[in-house]
């Protein structure tokens, strides 16, 4: 049986972004991690940041979505990574739109305004700057050679802010 999607997006593969059923829904919203797996090393061309070189390996972008959408903005970093949204408008979309570039979970915490402090207990991020044009940190994109490494520390992250997580399963599809 073939995937619908495989036909809407020529980079859709099973497993590509996660699934949304576990994120809250309407104008309930806090922050958010996204787990990336980019297998082959890329050169991506990051909007105001220039030409950037990412190696191969696991990145964490840590983002908050306190407006009125929620957690609509996760679902619309799920569509640019499948290919299904081409618009970038957020510097982790230039990476997102990368065609290797695979979201493997998504850690959530609803309610939680935490966005820089989670970020700043990750390592330093590999792109200064990175998701940090409105606010005064280093970056909110850290880098690590294997995804185990980064969900280890992005836990102890948001353990350490009090908040409570949510965690879409690992390779789930949606």
């Amino acid at each position: 049986m073939s995937d619908p999607d495989a036909a809407a997006s020529p980079r859709a593969e099973p497993n590509r972004t996660g699934t949304d059923r576990d994120l809250p829904t309407g104008a309930v919203g806090g922050t958010y991690t996204l787990l990336v797996d980019l297998p082959s090393s890329a050169t991506v061309s990051v909007g105001a940041l220039g030409d950037q070189g990412f190696s191969a390996g696991a990145y964490a972008y840590t983002g908050s979505a306190l407006g009125s959408g929620g957690f609509s903005r996760v679902r619309r970093h799920r569509r640019t990574a499948r290919g299904d949204h081409d618009v970038r408008h957020w510097h982790v979309d230039y990476l997102l739109g990368e065609t290797d570039a695979r979201i493997d979970r998504v850690v959530h915490a609803p309610g939680v305004d935490a966005e820089c402090a989670v970020a700043a207990r990750l390592p330093s991020g590999p792109v200064d700057g990175f998701g940090a044009s409105d606010c005064g940190c280093s970056s909110h994109l850290s880098a690590a050679a294997s995804l185990e490494d980064l969900i280890d520390r992005v836990a102890r992250a948001y353990d350490a802010e009090g908040a409570t997580v949510r965690t879409d399963a690992p390779g789930s599809t949606g």
